[in-house]
């Protein structure tokens, strides 16, 4: 059977587009839905960040256990049951009565999810090696855009339905994501038994050079830990800059959503400039671009300085775990890829967790200014990382 893998590529684009929004646009009611739930008012911000941080860690352990699966059955198995264990576990928080369960279907969600990386090994592997930097960018952009509308759609939904109904909604979603991938996603995959499958050992040792992938997972781990770490402060410090403004939360909202903006405008661009001129080499300047970006943003005085900032950041972003992907893609054996991608998955899950518990305490110490800077170290440590990963490649295509 002739897979066609750009008809794959964009049904695939539009079940991360869904799943994206459907993580995102619980987020801004998530802290009213728990004190609804009776939950205490002085642990309100606790039990919100956990039923966040929860997801992603469930999310992070299990990974490798899908992957293993997916190399045996498919991807495409994978992602209809990542979209369809998601509709359920999702719709279910419209029914629970406390705390408590509210937390089980959090971390139920963590641990069927995983349509994403699926999507993302599945197309690694259908893409032709000098087209898959720009086909991965343009399949994180889908993600990046779910994400970035998923706030507002939130907001909207929950003022207009109430929020128990904003979880039946996002359940009706991801059947309707289910329903797509059934229906449009091909897949050219014979199922291997357990016993013929080469182990994950196997898989690393096919890898001509290990210790360049194990790089790239801290790379991953760096770059989310990066990205989240500014998270738990990042309203507060607009706030601090905005002088007391009237319209400060829509100026917070538009300063959040902006870097998203940016790198949802670059990812397919960055991702065909790595194909052709080599993903280390756009990784690199990303790195680069980011901590340029981010230190700055501790020097600041207004909200739109942090915007400009911001925006540029998002450039350089969108480069970042494209490229990542895309070199993973041109390295790992074919028989091994959703492994090898459910432990950059578990790496990238690992560091949305302790990205805000990072940024937190630098916060708590040094200040609000003071998590710029924090995570600026931890950019510029994944430079050096990523210099000594790729020594002797830069300038050329790997």
């Amino acid at each position: 059977m002739k897979v066609d893998w750009k008809r794959n590529m964009y049904i695939a684009w539009i079940g991360c587009f869904f799943t994206g929004a459907s993580f995102s646009l619980v987020m801004p009611f998530i802290p009213v839905y728990i004190k609804q739930l009776g939950a205490p008012t002085n642990k309100v911000e606790f039990y919100a960040g956990l039923a966040i941080s929860v997801t992603a860690l469930a999310s992070g352990v299990v990974s490798p256990l899908w992957g293993n699966l997916a190399d045996r059955r498919g991807r495409k198995l994978m992602m209809v049951r990542a979209a369809a264990g998601m509709m359920l576990t999702m719709g279910a928080l419209a029914f629970v009565h406390d705390v408590k369960m509210l937390l089980v279907f959090r971390f139920l969600t963590g641990v069927l999810s995983g349509y994403i990386p699926n999507a993302t090994a599945m197309i690694a592997s259908q893409a032709p090696l000098e087209k898959s930097g720009w086909a991965l960018g343009t399949l994180a952009t889908g993600s990046v855009a779910g994400t970035l509308i998923g706030p507002l759609m939130g907001g909207l939904l929950a003022q207009t339905f109430g929020i128990r109904n904003v979880f039946l909604i996002t359940g009706a979603i991801l059947l309707i994501n289910t329903i797509l991938t059934v229906v449009f996603i091909k897949e050219d995959f014979e199922p291997v038994q357990k016993k013929d499958l080469i182990s994950t050992k196997e898989v690393f040792e096919k890898i001509e050079k290990p210790s360049l992938l194990f790089g790239l997972f801290l790379t991953t781990l760096i770059l989310q830990l990066g990205i989240t770490s500014i998270s738990p402060i990042l309203t507060l410090y607009i706030q601090e800059l905005g002088s007391g403004r009237d319209n400060i939360l829509f100026i917070s909202g538009l300063i959040v959503s902006v870097a998203g903006v940016s790198a949802f405008i670059s990812s397919p661009f960055l991702g065909k400039l790595g194909d052709r001129f080599g993903n280390q080499n756009i990784l690199l300047i990303g790195l680069i671009g980011f901590f340029v970006c981010i230190v700055p943003m501790s020097l600041v005085q207004t909200p739109f300085q942090l915007g400009v900032l911001r925006f540029l950041m998002g450039f350089s972003t969108g480069a970042m775990m494209p490229s990542v992907n895309a070199i993973i893609s041109k390295i790992t054996p074919k028989d091994g890829v959703s492994r090898i991608f459910s432990y950059n998955q578990m790496s990238l899950n690992f560091g949305q967790v302790l990205g805000p518990l990072v940024g937190s305490t630098i916060a708590s110490l040094y200040g609000y200014r003071g998590v710029f800077i924090g995570t600026g170290l931890f950019i510029f440590v994944n430079i050096i990382v990523t210099l000594i990963n790729f020594r002797g490649t830069f300038g050329k295509k790997i």
